[in-house]
């Protein structure tokens, strides 16, 4: 099972955000393309966000993830 399928993912880097996005989209059968043209973003920043560039844009990677059905949630370390 990839980390893709798990219900909760830390993510403690901008690749590993990435990654999982990158998993998430191929997941729901969609492609780069098709992310840029329905969050109305450009394609370069769906590659960086993918690759884990660590500058990328807060606000489009949120609505990126909100497009894919994912939500950030934020709490302390260690906690469930």
């Amino acid at each position: 099972m990839n980390s893709a399928d798990q219900a909760d993912n830390r993510v403690t880097s901008a690749s590993a955000l990435g990654q999982y996005i990158r998993e998430v989209r191929k997941q729901q059968g969609l492609t780069q393309a098709d992310i840029s043209g329905l969050a109305a973003l450009g394609n370069r920043f769906v590659v960086d966000l993918e690759k884990g560039k660590p500058t990328i844009q807060l606000q489009k990677t949120l609505d990126v993830l909100a497009l894919l059905g994912l939500e950030l949630v934020i709490r302390k370390k260690g906690q469930p």
